[in-house]
């Protein structure tokens, strides 16, 4: 709330006691200002000049100023005598040729030109009274004494203005608290009075209470106006008491005639109305037991002792097929069928008075197979025995948990990688350590290689001429290319091992995409037996687009998975009309950072790409796909970094996978858009 508004707000004394009090103090502000001001302008134009003037005159004299100005000390001579004067602030005299001979100051020094030709352009930057005075030399050019008059006020003008000011405040306040002493009396309370007044109206309900009349002014025509307001409604007050005594009256002389008439037919009419009452709740009760029923998620069916259906929801009548006026009456065995194996547990729960519990069973709907879980719960009481049966549709939950499972398992098998690529680690560096071993050993610059050569009476020119014929160092660059390779698969499979910690940081696309396209290189040339370096990998990198926003192990796992895919699509291919090609795009459409992956693939149908985000579902052979990746990779895009996936894809022509990342925390992820 701001100044203005708790302003608004203040009641209307304060508000006055406030504008009396800015108005004192706005007056004493202002004129202590001019007073001051006054006295300074005064000081600066009148008195100064007029002591400066003075003096002038008196050194103008030449029997007082003849020899000033032919050395120094004749010079402090005439400023000693100018020392007693108390408006002077600073003295100087000048030769004839131009130079400060000696110079006299008051107070703080203050800077005076050297020279005589800087005066002028010293009197610009100070402002103070100054007095420029000629002493004239006989035969000789004259010399000059510069004047500087003290502006500054006496320390006891201040102090005065300061007690004046007090005083002048002190009685201001004092005139203030009086006036608003008057205004809480004259204004503020008999506000106050009318105000309290029309609370205990309302409070109290009495309308026979009266404000004082006070003074004749406004507050006092308000309180008479408030009194008749209150008089005329008194007044009608005891009208309408007065007529609802009268209706009182007539009705109760009415209701005493019709009392005898209605006197012997009240007993049947209050037993049909209590019937109606009964049958209209039971109804209502019935209904709403009904509606809660048919509300639940689960299909609920409840059967007598008999086992017949008594009660049966909307969701059995979907499960099923059967509806409620057909299913009611009637055996479960036939209304249900599916349930019939299940009779003996049925009747066990009805007889055993126990629950009963499947924890799953297969049913076909609408052509997919579907998980529920069933329960028996046995019904006792005054309306005889039965059970009520409660079937749970569980499909997505097993999902879900094979989905964690599956998780699970992926975990352990990248924890194995990444011991693996640790232990790789150690004979590769032994390895590229030997092979750098090897060279220096049979370098001829060392000194301990020509000593054991040496010894041996070999010539180690002879041996490096030797090992060139054979090829040996080409045969050692390969294994240290190798090695290299190798380790360079070893720190991609770490990095890409390693747990997201799911923080977005900077990251390059480019050289992400790289990255995954080694390690996808690598891992199809081991394991699917056809070589993946053969895809031309066509790269399309927007330059405008800078660092993005993402999760970097979690981004090179979905590029892994859509490269993946993208080659064994391509390898699918019957008669391949072009070569296999791989085209990876980047480019800035704010606010988004866009990757495109493309491939000449097979394509697929439009029935596959509805479900190609679903879980576990693939077209891939038994054992090459678990149906995971492309639900992880969507999972990741959407929920971890709030982007966009989606897939076109043309039967014989080939898949464009698009991923859309937003290049801010504060982009809005839409949903996927299929077309």
């Amino acid at each position: 709330m701001n100044l203005r508004h708790r302003l608004d707000n203040l009641p209307v004394g304060q508000k006055l006691f406030a504008a009396l009090l800015v108005l004192l103090v706005t007056i004493l502000v202002v004129a202590n200002l001019t007073f001051i001001s006054a006295a300074y302008w005064i000081t600066q134009e009148s008195m100064a000049p007029q002591a400066l003037q003075t003096i002038g005159r008196l050194i103008g004299n030449p029997a007082l100023a003849a020899r000033a100005g032919d050395s120094t000390p004749q010079a402090e001579q005439l400023l000693e005598a100018l020392d007693s004067y108390s408006p002077l602030r600073a003295a100087a005299v000048y030769g004839s040729d131009g130079r400060r001979l000696a110079q006299l100051q008051h107070g703080e020094p203050l800077t005076l030109p050297k020279r005589y030709r800087n005066i002028d352009a010293w009197r610009l930057t100070e402002f103070r009274s100054t007095q420029l005075i000629s002493l004239p030399r006989a035969g000789s050019p004259p010399a000059h004494l510069l004047l500087v008059a003290s502006s500054e006020l006496p320390s006891a003008f201040y102090t005065g203005t300061l007690t004046a000011s007090l005083v002048i405040l002190v009685l201001g306040i004092l005139l203030w608290l009086l006036v608003a002493r008057q205004i809480k009396r004259l204004i503020t309370r008999p506000i106050n009075q009318l105000e309290e007044l029309s609370r205990q109206v309302t409070r109290e309900e009495s309308y026979a209470l009266r404000a004082q009349r006070g003074n004749d002014d406004e507050i006092g025509s308000l309180a008479e106006a408030f009194n008749t307001m209150l008089s005329r409604i008194e007044a009608r007050e005891q009208q309408l008491k007065r007529a609802r005594d009268e209706f009182q009256s007539a009705f109760d002389q009415a209701q005493g005639l019709a009392e005898e008439t209605r006197h012997t037919n009240r007993k049947l009419e209050l037993e049909v109305q209590v019937r109606g009452k009964i049958e209209k709740k039971l109804t209502g009760f019935q209904n709403y037991l009904n509606n809660i029923i048919d509300s639940m998620p689960s299909a609920l069916i409840a059967l007598d002792e008999e086992l017949y259906v008594t009660q049966w929801n909307q969701e059995a009548t979907m499960l099923s097929g059967t509806p409620l006026s057909e299913a009611l009456n009637q055996p479960i065995f036939l209304a249900f069928e599916p349930l019939k194996p299940f009779l003996p547990q049925l009747r066990d729960s009805v007889e055993k008075h126990r629950v009963a519990k499947i924890e799953r069973v297969t049913w076909g709907r609408s052509d997919t197979p579907r998980h529920y879980a069933l329960t028996f719960y046995p019904l006792t009481g005054g309306g005889g025995r039965g059970v009520v049966i409660r079937i749970d549709d569980i499909t997505q939950r097993l999902s879900l948990e094979e989905m964690m499972v599956q998780s699970e398992k992926m975990l352990s098998v990248g924890g194995l990688a990444a011991g693996m690529a640790h232990e790789i680690n150690n004979p590769l560096g032994a390895i590229l350590h030997n092979v750098q071993n090897i060279r220096r050993r049979l370098s001829a610059e060392l000194a301990r290689n020509q000593q054991t050569a040496q010894a041996l009476a070999i010539d180690l020119e002879s041996v490096n001429q030797y090992l060139h014929e054979r090829e040996v160092p080409q045969l050692l660059d390969g294994i240290q290319q190798a090695g290299g390779r190798a380790a360079k698969i070893v720190t991609h499979m770490l990095s890409f091992s390693r747990l997201s910690n799911r923080q977005l940081v900077p990251c390059d696309l480019p050289a992400l995409i790289d990255q995954a396209v080694d390690i996808a290189g690598n891992d199809f040339d081991l394991s699917v037996g056809f070589d993946f370096k053969g895809q031309a990998i066509v790269r399309e990198f927007d330059p405008q687009l800078g660092l993005v926003p993402c999760t970097a192990n979690e981004l090179e796992q979905v590029l892994l998975n859509l490269l993946k895919n993208a080659a064994q699509s391509i390898h699918q291919r019957e008669t391949p009309q072009e070569p296999g090609r791989i085209t990876v795009r980047t480019r800035l459409s704010p606010p988004w950072a866009e990757i495109q992956l493309e491939d000449n693939g097979i394509g697929m149908d439009e029935a596959v790409r509805k479900r190609i985000f679903e879980p576990f579902f693939t077209t891939k052979d038994i054992g090459q796909g678990t149906g995971l990746g492309l639900s992880v990779s969507y999972f990741i895009i959407t929920n971890n970094h709030k982007g966009q996936m989606e897939v076109h894809s043309t039967p014989g022509q080939g898949t464009c996978f698009t991923l859309r990342l937003p290049l801010n925390q504060t982009a809005t992820p839409s949903l996927t858009t299929e077309s």
